[in-house]
């Protein structure tokens, strides 16, 4: 089966901010992701959970696969919501088999 070049976008934020970044996504020509809620985790300030330090509201991660294309417009419209919240960016390589679906 082909594969074909593709890039994983994470953009784990506060959840109340969810929306925002997904509206911004959408308007940048995003037209798909997935959002999972985030449990807990460990950082520059320590460890954290859900029901602690970063609120009752939590994080979500928001996930994205998209053409290569496609990432600069993605990320300016990402960092514009996360530059002034808690958040984090990353973005990796990868290979998708159904590359009309992106």
């Amino acid at each position: 089966m082909q594969t074909h070049a593709a890039k994983r976008v994470e953009i784990i934020i506060e959840a109340p901010m969810e929306s925002r970044l997904t509206d911004a996504l959408e308007n940048a020509g995003v037209t798909g992701f997935t959002v999972l809620p985030v449990l807990g985790g460990s950082g520059r300030s320590g460890r954290w959970t859900r029901e602690g330090q970063v609120g009752r509201a939590g994080m979500v991660a928001v996930i994205c696969l998209i053409r290569p294309d496609r990432l600069d417009a993605l990320l300016d419209a990402a960092f514009g919501v996360v530059e002034r919240h808690i958040g984090v960016v990353s973005v990796t390589d990868t290979q998708v088999v159904r590359a009309e679906r992106f």
